[in-house]
């Protein structure tokens, strides 16, 4: 029989969503609570900011249990993993939402190669070391084969490329995940699905700021026209932790409005 979703399809599932502070990872993590999961929210630095998403998550109904813990460091990597595994019964959903803002405030000023630099060693490396340290625990448990998950974060332009310095960076990086999460989806089966997400122009911190060319551009490109929301891409990672996605994995899905190049136009 086809397992189809509910208003509560992750009822009694654990959740970890990396980056939960802000953004498309603090969507995720009240779109899965939502859903019923309870939920284990890691932040790197905005303390206070995850604090108010895990009260808005018991404001759902459901279990929070917030960590801090330093992306770029193995040890506090390991110890992130050791905390959301031994708070109830292990971890069905790992998202790696969590990245590096090179776009806005301070880190903007840096070189290429700084920003470069920071964004592998957290959108890059910390998903790798923790998607592996993840994985092999998900393959300890018993449970029936593809219904532990894990979720990672790409971008869907680094199908396409992007000119200019921030494009030669975000296809570097997220181009790397992509490629990663096809891998492991192969070494993981079939007990564990591995799935990326890749939006496309979603209005975050850098949206909501961005130049009239920027906001103009973003619409252009997208075939319905408009700028995407965090939500939208929660209700995307929602379905690929559900009982719906069970026969997903291995892939990369754009959540873009459709994409439209200049060619197009």
């Amino acid at each position: 029989m086809t397992p189809t979703a509910t208003t509560e399809d992750l009822h009694g599932q654990i959740a970890v969503v990396t980056g939960a502070g802000s953004g498309i990872g603090r969507a995720i993590a009240l779109e899965l609570a939502k859903a019923g999961a309870d939920i284990v929210i890691h932040t790197g630095s905005q303390h206070e900011a995850a604090q108010e998403v895990a009260s808005a998550v018991r404001e759902l109904g459901r279990q929070a249990l917030t960590v801090v813990a330093d992306l770029t460091q193995p040890e506090s990597q390991e110890e992130l993993v050791e905390q959301a595994w031994s708070w109830q019964k292990g971890v069905d959903a790992w998202l790696n939402m969590a990245g590096v803002d090179v776009l806005t405030g301070e880190n903007a000023k840096l070189s290429f190669e700084a920003k470069l630099q920071k964004l592998w060693n957290v959108d890059v490396m910390a998903t790798v070391r923790l998607s592996r340290l993840v994985g092999t625990r998900m393959q300890q448990r018993l449970v029936a084969p593809g219904t532990q998950c894990i979720v990672n974060m790409g971008w869907d332009q680094a199908h396409y490329g992007m000119a200019g310095e921030s494009g030669e960076i975000f296809t570097t990086i997220k181009g790397s995940v992509m490629a990663f999460t096809r891998s492991l989806a192969k070494s993981l089966a079939p007990k564990i699905r591995v799935n990326c997400l890749a939006p496309g122009w979603i209005r975050t911190a850098w949206g909501e700021q961005a130049s009239e060319y920027w906001q103009s551009r973003a619409k252009e490109e997208c075939l319905l026209e408009r700028w995407g929301t965090p939500e939208d891409v929660a209700n995307v990672a929602r379905f690929l932790v559900s009982p719906a996605a069970a026969f997903v994995t291995g892939q990369i899905l754009e959540v873009n409005g459709g994409f439209r190049s200049g060619s197009d136009r």
